[in-house]
């Protein structure tokens, strides 16, 4: 099923309102989420609306918040965010990390108490259209065990940046710091599939091609993405005093309560390091000069973060952007089907 940009978002809108969200909160959340699928990261596209408007209308996130925005510094503040919509606030707090950084050079602003936040690049690429650089992380539920460990401790943290060039091109880059996402080990599971025995471990460590064995996910790099996914939860949890590690709460388990997750932007004015045109035009030369290096056997060519979503998107515009069936269907009912699980973990099975 292949739908314009235009619909998937009014669908999903409309369906965050059904579910209890105000029109302000539920057009945020619809906009990071279709911005996603327009990318071509569906796994953090349409498919989400479902688990979204469970947790919605059973009271897991806040429909009318009290955020609450604390400036405890010249370039440092915290965002309170009371369990509301996390794309809302982490789409607000940036604004706020922006201003603040045109003003001071340099903007840390932390979320606390937030839920679920969607594909980190959306927020980091909203600085970068500013001319601005931008970083951001967050925590996740524990499903991945540290290296050498054979029980999970962290989540998959995302960390993404961006960074704006002097001809319109934009560096995103957004990543989990595991080899594989758990929705990849979901699809292997409903698939019957084999999986690579570098994506994750069983109960007792050991590493699994059974999709169904799998206990946690593995770090990349093994020590290094370990060492990368703590620090994403120092800087995004332990830093703003939300829980941390395997104290994080589960996406999936409870609905019913909020999640106290934190998440952190750095923003970076480059006009306070160096000329600004200078440094905007040394990014454009240099994606030039990957774009022009050769490409590998069976490579094609070199893309620069974020270009793949880039040329995604333009064949979305064209074409529609591709939508599973099942996932259509529910959007264009009439139900928000939150009861129909009755207390089973669907999302995760």
């Amino acid at each position: 099923m292949r739908v314009s940009k235009e619909e998937l978002f009014n669908l999903m809108k409309q369906k965050f309102i059904k579910a209890g969200l105000n029109e302000g909160a539920a057009h945020d959340v619809a906009d990071v989420l279709t911005y996603a699928d327009h990318r071509g990261i569906h796994s953090h596209g349409a498919v989400r609306v479902e688990y979204y408007s469970e947790r919605i209308a059973k009271g897991g996130i806040t429909t009318n918040p009290n955020y609450t925005f604390e400036q405890t510094g010249p370039c440092s503040a915290v965002f309170g965010g009371d369990n509301g919509p996390g794309h809302q606030i982490a789409k607000q707090a940036m604004e706020k990390a922006i201003e603040m950084a045109k003003k001071s050079g340099v903007a840390v602003v932390g979320m606390k108490n937030i839920s679920h936040s969607g594909a980190l690049g959306y927020f980091v690429e909203m600085a970068a259209e500013q001319d601005m650089v931008a970083l951001s992380m967050c925590q996740s539920d524990p499903m991945v065990v540290p290296f050498g460990g054979t029980e999970p401790y962290f989540g998959t943290n995302p960390i993404a940046y961006s960074a704006p060039s002097a001809d319109d091109r934009i560096i995103t880059f957004d990543m989990a710091t595991t080899v594989q996402a758990w929705g990849k080990i979901l699809d292997a599971r409903s698939k019957n599939a084999s999986i690579p025995d570098t994506w994750a471990v069983d109960a007792t460590g050991a590493p699994t091609t059974n999709a169904r064995d799998v206990h946690a996910l593995l770090p990349i790099a093994g020590p290094k993405g370990y060492g990368l996914m703590m620090m994403v939860d120092i800087l995004s949890g332990s830093l703003l005093g939300v829980p941390h590690g395997i104290h994080v709460s589960s996406m999936y388990q409870d609905l019913t309560k909020g999640r106290d997750l934190g998440q952190i932007h750095i923003v970076i004015n480059p006009a306070y390091f160096t000329n600004l045109d200078t440094f905007k035009q040394q990014i454009t030369t240099m994606l030039n000069e990957l774009k022009a290096q050769p490409a590998a056997e069976g490579y094609g060519e070199i893309y620069y973060p974020g270009e793949r979503g880039i040329l995604r998107s333009k064949e979305y515009d064209k074409e529609g952007i591709e939508i599973v069936d099942d996932i259509y269907n529910y959007l264009v009912s009439d139900d928000v089907h939150y009861d129909r699980y009755h207390g089973k973990n669907r999302f995760a099975e």
